[in-house]
């Protein structure tokens, strides 16, 4: 019993005295668990319900809301970097120590304002998924993909309760920026074929994101070296997220572009399942067949690369035509998204 009532105590004096005071009464501010709930139907659907009401269903035509959808996005992004810009980092931020500021200060209570927004769009991007439920592409998500977008807003959430400004703002707003860039990528891919002579900046996209996971980290890590009042324990995990991340489109970038290894290719079959073909490794329902060699060195290595395929097996499948393209007559090379 002195074990539950510490752990009560110890969670109302978060919640009530730790917290961020303007947050207060905002949607889904009040508790974690909203959060959590949403969250745990989003994996619900798109892992159970979902594929069993598709089952007997033929897939929907979403293109059009697809087009929409992007261009959501993009706006939302731009809308937000623009406000991060001129009431934060543009003007009044510290790249070296931000501390949030608690005070009612109008700029800073806009920055909270985008904090949430930012992490509101956390929901949104759920939408990912669901098209690929609806659309019948099961083989796109994976267990990678689903806790991606599973755990952002629960992530979020903390930040925003906690620490709606300051330091970490910084990750949301350049990860945001490349969101614009990125959406724009997808925007122009749902619209068909004559927009794929434009889509050349693929690998300078890859490139972007994987300057961002590399700023983001050196951002973090300072704050292990310097007097700064911001919390350590959210510079960890943002560092660890940079980390992981960077890792993960780092090898692709080496497999798609220097290796020159083809991407992996959603092909339709009886079965609507993936075949996936990266050089002479063939990956099928998320399990390696390696001929090239053995040991620990290339197992590691192929753990890496299918890891990072499932990580970007992801919007581009929304914009997949069933069946065979209408005009090569075969099937589009998908794009990974996370």
């Amino acid at each position: 019993m002195s074990f539950i009532k510490n752990f009560v105590d110890g969670y109302n004096d978060l919640m009530i005295n730790r917290r961020d005071p303007r947050v207060d009464g905002w949607l889904f501010m009040g508790s974690p668990f909203p959060t959590l709930i949403m969250c745990s139907c989003y994996i619900y659907f798109v892992k159970s319900l979902g594929p069993r009401l598709m089952r007997d269903r033929k897939p929907f035509e979403l293109r059009g809301a697809i087009i929409v959808y992007n261009i959501i996005q993009v706006l939302a992004s731009i809308y937000l970097v623009y406000k991060g810009l001129v009431h934060a980092w543009l003007y009044r931020y510290s790249l070296r120590c931000q501390p949030v500021d608690y005070s009612d200060d109008p700029d800073e209570v806009i920055v909270a304002q985008m904090c949430w927004w930012y992490y509101f769009c956390k929901f949104t991007e759920f939408l990912d998924t669901v098209f690929f439920v609806l659309r019948k592409k099961f083989d796109q998500i994976t267990n990678l993909h689903v806790i991606h977008h599973s755990i952002m807003p629960a992530a979020c959430w903390w930040g925003v309760k906690f620490a709606a400004g300051g330091h970490g703002t910084f990750f949301g707003m350049l990860n945001t920026f490349v969101h614009i860039i990125m959406y724009t990528y997808y925007l122009f891919s749902s619209m068909g074929p004559k927009y794929q002579k434009y889509l050349w900046w693929k690998k300078y996209l890859t490139t972007m994101q994987m300057v961002q996971f590399v700023m983001v980290f050196l951002h973090s890590a300072q704050l292990f070296f310097i007097d700064c009042n911001y919390p350590k324990i959210l510079a960890y995990a943002m560092c660890f997220n940079a980390l992981m991340f960077l890792s993960l489109f780092s090898n692709f970038y080496i497999q798609a572009y220097i290796k020159r290894r083809r991407l992996p290719v959603i092909k339709k079959d009886d079965d609507d399942k993936a075949a996936v073909a990266n050089g002479k490794a063939n990956v099928a329902n998320g399990k390696a067949n390696d001929k090239e060699g053995r040991g620990v060195g290339k197992m590691i290595s192929n753990i890496m690369t299918n890891t990072t395929n499932a990580c970007y097996i992801g919007q581009n499948g929304l914009y997949q035509s069933n069946g065979k393209d209408k005009s090569n007559g075969t099937s589009k090379t998908q794009k990974k998204h996370l």
